[in-house]
């Protein structure tokens, strides 16, 4: 039996389509109920559907022994898995944003707002730019509008959020996309059967 973590929402809705196809179905996830393990031990697989910064705890610590993530939780987390294959899924890019009227001053302390903390200092780190970290947990886009922040670091798909907020993009540093990993024991003891969902996982995403 093989565990896969699945995040919840559209990604892992993708993923799991993707997934069905290739052969690895699971009926009872398409039931309208509360469950969070669905398991089909015919194909055998074992769905644990989780939240999506979770996926790669479970997968480090061996409750799961396969999941997808986005690049993003992954280089946040620096969990300790394997990364095995990009699924160009869930594409989007990581940026810097900053009010319409903003002006960078060089020479002062920047403020960053963000729910990605680790990610933004390794990229202002590489600037050699000193910086205050405030984190957050969600409405980024308020810090920059109140004052909290001079500018945010957030994930970007389409930027109407920061259009509607007056905010605008300053750099895009990042692509993200999700990622097939695996637990690194599971990835030995069970190195056949993820193989072969890794060779499957290729060639279904070189067809797209």
């Amino acid at each position: 039996m093989l565990n896969i973590a699945l995040p919840k929402g559209r990604l892992g809705d993708k993923v799991y389509r993707l997934f069905s196809e290739m052969g690895y179905d699971c009926p009872s996830i398409n039931e309208d109920n509360r469950k969070l393990v669905f398991t089909n031990e015919r194909n055998g697989v074992s769905y644990l559907l989780v939240k999506p910064s979770d996926v790669a705890i479970y997968v480090e610590h061996g409750a799961a022994d396969v999941g997808v993530v986005g690049k993003d939780v992954l280089l946040e987390g620096g969990n300790d898995v394997y990364e095995l294959m990009d699924l160009h899924l869930g594409k989007c890019r990581m940026a810097v944003a900053a009010p319409n009227d903003y002006v960078d001053d060089p020479n002062g302390i920047l403020r960053v707002a963000t729910k990605y903390p680790n990610i933004a200092k390794n990229y202002y780190r590489s600037l050699n730019r000193e910086i205050d970290i405030i984190k957050l947990n969600g409405s980024i886009e308020l810090a920059p509008i109140l004052g909290l922040s001079d500018v945010i670091v957030d994930i970007v798909e389409t930027g109407s959020t920061l259009r509607e907020n007056n905010l605008k993009v300053v750099t895009e540093f990042l692509n993200i996309s999700a990622r097939f990993i695996a637990n690194k024991s599971s990835f030995k003891f069970k190195s056949e059967i993820i193989e072969q969902m890794l060779s499957r996982l290729k060639e279904a995403v070189s067809h797209d």
